[in-house]
C-alpha cells in the first residue's frame, strides 16, 4: 500500500516514515509546500493532518489524486493519530 503524508511536523518525518514501514506501506511525507507535490501520484491512502498544512496545499494535494485514492483527514499531526489511520485504512 502506498501512502502519502500531506502537512505534519518535519521533525517527525522518519517517524511517519517508520511507522508506516511497520504497517508494510510505502510512504512520502509533504510537511511543506514543494513542487515534487505536483508529482505526488496516485497513492492508495492520502493523510492530511489539517492543523499544519495550508488550503492552497490541501486543494493541491486533492487534484492530484486519483478516484481510488482513499483519503483521511486528522486534525492533530502526532504518532498516534496516523497510527489510527493506519489501522483502520492499511490493515
Amino acid at each position: 500500500m502506498s501512502v502519502a503524508i500531506i502537512g505534519g511536523n518535519e521533525c517527525m518525518i522518519r517517524r511517519y516514515a517508520e511507522l508506516c514501514s511497520d504497517y508494510k506501506c510505502k510512504v512520502k511525507v509533504y510537511p511543506k509546500m514543494t513542487s515534487s507535490l505536483k508529482n505526488m501520484g496516485s497513492p492508495d491512502l492520502l493523510v492530511l493532518f489539517t492543523n499544519t498544512v495550508s488550503h492552497k496545499m490541501v486543494h493541491c494535494a486533492l487534484g492530484k489524486v486519483g478516484i481510488h485514492t482513499k483519503i483521511a483527514r486528522s486534525h492533530s499531526s502526532s504518532i498516534e493519530a496516523l497510527k489510527k489511520i493506519l489501522d483502520e485504512h492499511a490493515v
